[in-house]
């Protein structure tokens, strides 16, 4: 024990004098880095400035002020990073504080709720037994079922409007024989229409270009300046079949579909319907001609925004074309809402309007490929019409004078033939083909077109302008002036001198560029 002892007594000797050492080093090291050091620097300093010439002190002023600009950041940075964690750790203990402060709010909650659940025991007990009343039985015997409540309120409330409009309304659409007609006589009378009950003029082109891609497309792109007729056109088409068009105003914050159809807001449980949503589930109960349009539709992207539409009327049957509105279906729902889906309408059509300047973005080929644009970049001259009525046509006889059509107005095998060499020659020099897509749309319009009254080349010039030859715009068209050439004498070799005079217009524009 006594030499245990002793060596314990060395061992804590020696401990405790390397810890004095250590001590001892540190501040012998901070008093040479603040006080012995700074004396040699100085020292230094005046032995080398007995040399120093006017350059010299210049530079030792700039390096000095330098130097001290660079330890007063790195001590305000130090002094910043302190003060955030600081405040860091002061937010900490305060969440800590607060969570604890909860704890024992809901403990105290706990403890009441227990004291009044005994309380009505004892009142219970002392009125000579019974079953002891629920808090819900409470709020049941005062404000009803809750559970009534919410099978009765519905949480879509314009599309419940529209159910109780047609709930007793007989929407089957009965023909006269002055609305018996046929596309070409459908055409004058609409151009009559306008011009003599609505004051809007329209060339008998443009407008047997709207229905000939009413037969061809859900979505029609009208673009060009301002004040040419684009929003008219569609708005007077809907007071002519006798169903007003609803106008849409496209924003330029739409990025996705929510914007377009809206949404289900989680918090209230109730679905923000917009006036979009209830035109496209109004149209679901009628028989006749339905008209949406997008007025000023690329003030947002419209590949972002009506991506599903565009999507859905892809498909060839056209019973699949079905958006999803919400998950599941509940009880209160709007009625042709099925397992949370709406059937897009056959008599439903999508009217864009665009204008091209720097306040809008382009629209992609995507979404024209989809499309049938309708340029109009000029007004119609006045026409002196006699006074014509509205008409009252349904889908059904509006879908019959199509087929009629495609069945006796075929595209002659001569024309096709041209376009197959036109669709090989473009695709051989300029990398641009016709598709299947464009082809099926030029054998549904064409037909269509010529029964408006037309002729076969004039629809074809007009649909390769719009739908072929504008992809040249995304081409380096300074280095193909000649491949253009070539192809402005393969289209008058193949298709008569003068017969496609909107596309090789827009050709020789090309070349200008």
């Amino acid at each position: 024990m006594v030499e245990f002892s002793r060596y314990y007594i060395n061992f804590m000797r020696e401990l405790f004098t390397n810890l004095g050492n250590f001590f001892r080093k540190i501040f012998e090291a901070l008093g040479d880095v603040f006080y012995r050091d700074i004396k040699v620097y100085i020292d230094n300093l005046i032995k080398a400035s007995e040399k120093f010439n006017l350059i010299d002190w210049a530079i030792f002023f700039i390096v000095t002020i330098i130097n001290l600009i660079f330890v007063a950041f790195v001590f305000i940075r130090l002094y910043q990073y302190l003060r955030k964690y600081i405040r860091f750790v002061k937010r900490e203990v305060e969440k800590d504080e607060l969570l604890e402060e909860i704890s024992l709010l809901n403990l105290k909650t706990s403890e009441l709720i227990d004291e009044k659940n005994k309380i009505l025991a004892m009142k219970v007990s002392t009125m000579g037994g019974g079953v002891m009343p629920s808090y819900q039985d409470e709020v049941d015997e005062e404000f009803g079922d809750s559970e009534e409540v919410v099978e009765t309120e519905s949480r879509f409330i314009k599309l419940i409007e529209v159910d109780e409009e047609y709930k007793d309304k007989i929407t089957t659409v009965t023909m006269t024989d002055e609305d018996t007609i046929n596309l070409e006589q459908l055409v004058e009378r609409f151009v009559n229409f306008a011009a003599s009950q609505l004051g809007l003029y329209y060339s008998k082109k443009t407008v047997a270009i709207f229905i000939a891609g009413m037969a061809t497309s859900r979505l029609m792109i009208l673009e060009g300046i301002s004040g040419t007729g684009k929003t008219s056109l569609p708005y007077a088409m809907g007071k002519f079949f006798n169903n007003d068009a609803s106008i849409i105003s496209v924003q330029p914050a739409w990025r996705d579909r929510t914007e377009l159809i809206g949404y289900l807001n989680e918090f209230t449980k109730k679905f923000n319907e917009s006036d979009f949503l209830k035109s496209v589930y109004e149209a679901t109960y009628r028989e006749d001609l339905s008209f949406i349009i997008l007025d000023e539709m690329n003030l947002a992207r419209v590949e972002y925004y009506f991506a599903e539409f565009l999507s859905i009327m892809e498909m060839p049957n056209p019973d699949e074309w079905k958006i999803e509105i919400v998950p599941n279906d509940q009880p209160g729902d709007p009625i042709n809402l099925e397992d949370g889906k709406l059937k897009v309408p056959y008599n439903l059509w999508f009217v864009g309007t665009a204008n091209k300047d720097d306040s809008t973005f382009t629209i992609t080929d995507k979404v024209y490929d989809r499309a049938i644009p309708i340029v109009m970049n000029t007004k119609a001259e006045y026409i002196d019409a006699p006074y014509t009525n509205s008409i009252t046509m349904s889908y059904e006889y509006l879908d019959s004078l199509f087929r009629d059509a495609e069945a006796n107005n075929k595209i002659t095998p001569k024309t096709l033939d041209s376009l197959m060499k036109l669709d090989l020659f473009i695709t051989a020099k300029f990398k641009i083909t016709f598709g299947n897509r464009i082809m099926k749309q030029i054998r549904q319009f064409i037909p269509i077109y010529v029964a408006c009254g037309r002729s076969e080349l004039e629809g074809l010039d007009y649909l390769c302008a719009n739908k072929i030859f504008r992809k040249f715009e995304s081409l380096n068209l300074a280095f193909l002036h000649d491949e253009i050439d070539e192809l402005i004498i393969l289209i008058d070799k193949l298709f008569g001198k003068d017969n496609f005079v909107e596309s090789i217009s827009l050709l020789e524009s090309y070349k200008s560029d």
